[in-house]
């Protein structure tokens, strides 16, 4: 068995759908189980990181767990917790998913969120993995509004480059590191940074998007008091927003432009692009 945590978001669900593909037993932690989509086989239980007692009842059972335990600067004493419930309920194997530039001071505060929870989970005694994503292709669905209109999108980062990721891939090495335990274990004490084959910035991710539509994809380049209501704009509160000041110049400076060799390495065949997964969900985007 299989504890998938964050089992409805943009990886966990995605590790979900490939882990059932593979025929492996999934449990998906999930709030609302009733209105959780899930592959057949896969078996929803209620629960958040935030509540220590669901989490406890999720992993009895389990060989392996999914770590999600971060969403913002108030959940790393959360994260911290985790491993330990793992380990109380004899799981064996942990993957957490953490994200780039973790512990680097230049990131600033996002930098510091996943520490506790990456130190929780290398203290653990159990088999580890941890996954540092770059910025994921995913990011982009919010521009699908503004696209579909013909307007701009957002520009929060000037010219600055990330290695994007795909977040299937991400998905992809998880699952692989999840498995691991009946393979050779090669997974196990490794830090993955994970990235795409290339730099890009906003300019060009839009630049893709329009190649794709056939029709033009605008940026709006935001001030720094731009974006700050920008980002309230998508429910994020003050301590969110005044810790994003610091990483978003980290990008702005070209801090973040790093691709690895991570994702074709370990799953044997190129990273997927930025293009691959425009292509993919180009009716997000398409006004027609």
């Amino acid at each position: 068995m299989i504890l998938v945590m964050g089992a409805t978001g943009t990886t966990g669900g995605e590790v979900v759908r490939q882990l059932a593909a593979r025929g492996a037993k999934v449990r998906a932690l999930t709030r609302d189980p009733a209105r959780a989509q899930l592959p057949p086989g896969a078996e929803a239980v209620p629960g958040h990181h935030r509540d220590p007692a669901s989490v406890a009842a999720a992993m009895v059972g389990a060989e392996s767990a999914f770590l999600v335990g971060v969403f913002g600067p108030d959940d790393s004493d959360h994260d911290r917790a985790l491993p330990a419930a793992a380990r109380a309920a004899g799981v064996r194997r942990l993957v957490k998913l953490s994200g780039i530039g973790c512990g680097d001071p230049a990131v600033g505060p996002v930098g510091t969120w996943h520490m506790a929870g990456e130190q929780a989970v290398r203290d653990s005694g159990l088999e580890w993995t941890v996954l540092r994503p770059s910025a994921f292709a995913s990011n982009t669905r919010g521009w699908a509004p503004a696209v579909r209109s013909g307007g701009p999108v957002p520009n929060l980062t000037g010219t600055g480059g990330q290695g994007v990721v795909d977040p299937r891939d991400v998905a992809e090495v998880a699952v692989a590191a999840l498995l691991d335990a009946r393979h050779d274990g090669r997974h196990a004490g490794r830090t993955y940074t994970l990235t795409g084959p290339e730099v890009l910035s906003v300019p060009d991710q839009a630049a893709v998007l329009a190649e794709i539509l056939g029709r033009p994809v605008g940026t709006r380049e935001l001030t720094s008091d731009q974006a700050r209501a920008h980002l309230r704009t998508l429910g994020l509160d003050d301590t969110f927003v005044d810790a994003s000041e610091q990483s978003r110049a980290f990008v702005q400076q070209g801090g973040n432009e790093v691709v690895t060799d991570d994702v074709p390495r370990l799953l044997g065949r190129p990273a997927r692009t930025y293009r691959e997964w425009a292509a993919d969900h180009r009716d997000l985007f398409a006004d027609d």
